[in-house]
């Protein structure tokens, strides 16, 4: 018995890094995933990974899983995915918000179509899919959302090290909104026992879009299991809803508070 038997997960961004490796995660404990990100096929990002693999991986493992395309800037894809899930796996216990769009760029140099992607994808879409999936776990009387953040969105110290000065600000931004309205919304949705949390790595996570933006590398001393992450998130997205909720964590933390060993990259 896995301890998501029986729950229909939604995971974003799950095409490649923390999302595949979550929607791997969850399948493997029992839930039926739906894997939404934009990429179906090889070829279409400069980066590897498509939902069709991580479905397929999941599969291979005795798991369910439906691939879901969709690209999480549009209000139409939102709304798709959530009456897709619901028609192919059931309706959605868990939500798990990962996808993003990101830039490095300083503030002076960022154009306004960037800028307004980073937020649709990063902001704009947990928020309109917290409010899609929410009504059916407040009928169930459960659920779990969680949003994945990121150490960038403490603020820096002053004077700033170098990676503070080098174009993180938007995406910091975005980062601290996902945060404050992880508190909120978790505050708002007690009383429906829905639990709502934020969970960020403690370290950079070696992936095919940290590693392209030049924020690690593989096999770097100072970087951080996806495994790590998504043993962190099952733990916040099977306890009971009023004993995990309204938190800002970190993985390595998380785990080390509630007993739960550090898994290897094998694990």
């Amino acid at each position: 018995m896995g301890v998501l038997d029986g729950k229909v997960a939604i995971v974003t961004g799950a095409s490649r890094g923390i999302g595949a490796q979550v929607a791997r995660r969850f399948g493997a404990a029992g839930a039926a995933v739906a894997v939404a990100a934009r990429t179906t096929d090889a070829g279409m990002s400069p980066l590897a990974g498509t939902i069709g693999e991580t479905v397929a991986a999941i599969r291979e493992a005795g798991g369910t899983a439906a691939a879901i395309p969709a690209d999480l800037s549009r209000p139409a894809d939102r709304e798709q995915l959530v009456a897709e899930t619901t028609r192919q796996l059931g309706q959605p216990d868990i939500l798990v918000n990962n996808a993003a769009v990101t830039y490095f760029v300083r503030v002076e140099d960022f154009s306004p179509r960037r800028y307004a992607l980073m937020f649709a994808v990063q902001v704009e879409a947990p928020f309109h899919l917290a409010t899609l999936v929410t009504p059916g776990m407040r009928a169930s009387r459960a659920g779990w959302i969680l949003n994945i953040s990121s150490v960038a969105a403490r603020h820096p110290a002053i004077p700033p090290t170098a990676r503070a000065s080098r174009g993180g600000t938007v995406y910091g931004m975005c980062k601290a909104a996902l945060e404050r309205f992880s508190t909120g919304l978790a505050a708002e949705l007690y009383a429906d026992n829905i639990a709502v949390n934020a969970l960020a790595p403690n370290q950079v996570v070696p992936t095919p879009g940290t590693i392209f933006h030049h924020l690690t590398a593989p096999g770097s001393p100072d970087s951080e299991s996806p495994a790590v992450v998504a043993e962190a998130a099952l733990l916040l997205c099977h306890r009971d809803p009023r004993e995990l909720t309204g938190r800002i964590t970190y993985s390595q933390d998380l785990l080390a508070e509630l007993g739960v060993p550090v898994p290897t990259a094998a694990s």
